[in-house]
């Protein structure tokens, strides 16, 4: 069991990190330095930032209740 959501946690962790790079700068700090301040076709609907927004969220999500779930699972 442990060993099923320290999978699940690498996993989703991995996919934070991507969504995360995913998301539209907004503006001064790294986002610019590394070429974000150009405006993307895909990045420019709002219907598209919505729906990464949600993805982003659900993932966050589980990934802290994998976090609770493997301490207590190690606790126990």
């Amino acid at each position: 069991m442990v060993i099923g959501v320290s999978i699940i946690l690498i996993i989703t962790s991995l996919v934070m990190v991507l969504l995360v790079l995913l998301h539209k700068g907004k503006g001064g700090g790294l986002s610019d330095m590394f070429g974000g301040g150009v405006s993307s076709t895909l990045g420019s609907s709002s219907v598209v930032e919505r729906n990464l927004d949600r993805i982003t969220i659900f993932f966050g999500i589980l990934w802290f209740v994998c976090i609770i779930a493997l301490n207590l699972l190690i606790i126990h």
